[in-house]
């Protein structure tokens, strides 16, 4: 009987030892901390268990604020096909959470087997990035100008997303609180957006901005149109051109809906209206979304150009036109043409001919070089002038006939005989002794 107690002691011993619970063997014990795990819905969470000397004992991944056992060792026990575990290095536990969802986020437990259990706690945070609900926002908005618009932004996520506003273009959100004086903001945060006795400049796109530090953030533009009756506006009400010339009258108008355009000519009440051709040219330059500019250009103009234009602007709140007078510019009239003037030199062998304008008074020179009319071969034989006084008499030009001589050229008859005596009597006698 004592020899078989014996045994047995021997082969618990044995057992004990091959088991790994040998009197000197150690603890099971986690080298490192269970860390929480944030991840984005879709995505992958893992969980990692470090277990040092963990013998004979198991390793057991639980849901802890459900109790519920998702796999003990290498064995996945949940039915739930996205969750798997992965044992390497015999001493690392991972759990592996697929495509994680919302109702994934809580804690979870690694636990020890042993008396009493060791166990970490490890959450899981299930981010959702931001969604605007397309079904509970606002789309794109018609009203009237002087009305109250009201945008919604619907959005989800987790954490919940805030909601910002903002306009397409840049320009300030202009808010006109009932009873209070209007306020312009670059942004408005909030799921609605109020505009009160909205007016044309609050036209254009507003943008919903979703975001909860979850990227992406998301956007929903909404397009406000403002509808109102059309106006005109003239730069020039009065245009003046030349004959002949071109000319541009110019209309500036606002219209939402957009409007339909027409230039009339004012020949009667209702002038017909002018279409394209080869010297009325209609454009449209679009300066912003309800404004644009009229050009009509006029080529060549021609006498009956001068009149009264219409541009008219039309759409489904009514009619407006502006009028332009276009008037003429009479072109300055053409220089009187040069005309040529003969003028005598006194006391000389020939004639001088010179061109001038019509009454201009030349003046005869007292210097010898000009005293000879022609540079020739035969300038050298014709002896120098007599020197004259400073007293010159300039001829203004007659229509005459013109005669031979002088080569050919128009030359004007000297002065009638007394004139000539009573001027040469004013000469003093030094000029009389030269003639001699």
């Amino acid at each position: 009987m004592a020899v078989l107690v014996a045994v047995l002691v021997v082969v618990v011993a044995v057992v004990v030892v091959k088991e790994g619970y040998g009197v000197h063997s150690f603890e099971p014990q986690f080298l490192e901390p269970l860390q929480n795990v944030t991840v984005t819905e879709g995505r992958e969470a893992t969980f990692t268990c470090v277990v040092d000397h963990l013998g004979g004992y198991r390793v057991a991944w639980i849901k802890a604020d459900t109790k519920a056992i998702l796999a003990i060792h290498n064995r996945v026990i949940t039915h739930n096909n996205r969750m798997n575990v992965i044992h390497s290095d015999h001493k690392t536990w991972e759990l592996k959470i697929k495509n994680v969802r919302r109702n994934d986020s809580g804690e979870y437990m690694c636990q020890i087997n042993t008396d009493p259990m060791k166990h970490q706690v490890g959450h899981l945070n299930v981010v959702i990035p931001p969604d605007i609900i397309a079904e509970e926002s606002s789309g794109d908005v018609m009203v009237s100008e002087g009305n109250t618009v009201r945008l919604v932004c619907s959005a989800r996520g987790f954490p919940h997303p805030r909601v910002e506003w903002r306009r397409e273009d840049g320009r300030k959100i202009a808010l006109r609180p009932a009873g209070q004086s209007k306020n312009e903001v670059q942004t408005w945060e909030g799921s609605e957006l109020v505009l009160e006795r909205v007016t044309r400049d609050d036209m254009g796109a507003y943008l919903c901005i979703a975001s909860n530090e979850i990227p992406p953030a998301v956007s929903k533009r909404m397009v406000v149109q403002v509808h109102f009756h059309p106006v005109v506006r003239i730069p020039n009400q009065l245009v003046g051109a030349p004959v002949g010339t071109n000319v541009t009258l110019e209309c500036e108008v606002e219209a939402s809906p957009k409007s339909i355009n027409f230039w009339t000519k004012m020949l009667d009440d209702q002038g017909p209206q002018i279409v394209d051709s080869r010297r009325y040219v209609n454009k449209e330059i679009e300066v912003n979304q309800y404004t644009l500019k009229m050009h009509l250009t006029i080529l060549d103009l021609q006498e009956d150009d001068f009149t009264y234009y219409s541009c008219t602007a039309k759409n489904s709140l009514g009619e407006v036109k502006g009028k332009i007078k276009l008037y003429e510019i009479p072109l300055p009239k053409p220089l009187t043409t040069p005309q040529e003037v003969i003028v005598g030199t006194i006391g000389g062998e020939d004639s001088q001919t010179q061109h001038t304008h019509r009454n201009q008074l030349i003046p005869l020179s007292d210097d010898k070089q000009a005293a000879s009319p022609r540079q020739g071969k035969n300038s050298a034989t014709h002896p120098p002038p007599p020197s004259r006084p400073r007293n010159t008499h300039a001829v203004p030009y007659s229509p005459e006939e013109p005669t031979d001589r002088g080569g050919g050229g128009r030359v004007m008859p000297l002065l009638p005989i007394h004139l000539l005596a009573a001027l040469l009597l004013q000469l003093p006698p030094a000029w009389y002794r030269g003639l001699w």
